[in-house]
């Protein structure tokens, strides 16, 4: 395997399946199987998921909700999200903790790093919810500060598209997808990756960002093992 330990970030939206909103069971054990075929190879795997498909706080705020408020809604939605993926994954007889950054003793552990770290060396799979514990940031923020702090060698972002392209493939047909970019090119092209706090962040850091499509079966399995899939972000 080329990483040994990873940090996934998962968007809220990718567990509604095909539905409008709300968590698709069969999208959740799809992915418990794909993540199952990595750490069954010892790969290490954190996880960092959105609450998009249950609550945005930036939506509420633009409806007239009070932001903090609005933000404190969509970290509750991640930790919904996670206790799902939990089950999911435990279903598949794969060991998880759920660590959130705001206290919910009775479902989730405290966010502890050391503790953590030690979860992920004794094989369990970490989910991370409750994003950074703070309103005003996102859940890519959150991935990215986890991912520093429990030293992953890579952040795979699994998304609907199989790259970063010129332009938006969904809208534009003409777009050209890159296999490999770096930082500074994201930056001046202007391209959208993760919001910017968490891609400086992760520039800072020099950790590298890896964009695929989490939705076709076998992918990540292959992206771990080095194959160029999705598109590659570095120095």
């Amino acid at each position: 395997m080329k990483y040994k330990r990873i940090l996934l970030k998962l968007s809220g939206e990718a567990l509604m399946g095909e539905r409008q909103y709300g968590i698709d069971p069969q999208r959740l054990a799809e992915y418990a199987q794909d993540i199952k075929t990595i750490t069954d190879l010892g790969v290490e795997v954190a996880i960092v998921i959105g609450g998009g498909n249950i609550f945005r706080g930036v939506a509420g705020a633009s409806n007239g909700m009070d932001r903090v408020q609005g933000d404190h809604m969509g970290m509750l939605a991640t930790v919904i999200n996670g206790l799902a993926l939990q089950s999911a994954l435990e279903d598949a007889d794969i060991p998880t903790r759920l660590q959130t950054a705001i206290k919910i003793n009775e479902v989730a552990e405290p966010f502890i790093r050391r503790k953590a770290m030690r979860h992920l060396e004794k094989g369990r799979v970490v989910i991370f919810g409750g994003g950074t514990g703070n309103p005003y940031f996102t859940t890519d923020s959150a991935a990215v500060l986890r991912a520093i702090e429990i030293e992953a060698d890579v952040i795979l972002k699994g998304t609907r598209v199989d790259g970063i392209y010129t332009a938006d493939p969904e809208k534009d047909s003409t777009a050209v997808k890159f296999d490999h970019i770096t930082f500074d090119d994201v930056l001046r092209k202007g391209l959208k990756v993760m919001d910017t706090t968490a891609f400086t962040l992760s520039q800072e850091n020099k950790l590298p960002i890896i964009v695929f499509d989490m939705n076709k079966k076998g992918n990540l399995l292959k992206v771990v093992s080095g194959e160029t899939i999705g598109t590659e972000v570095n120095l």
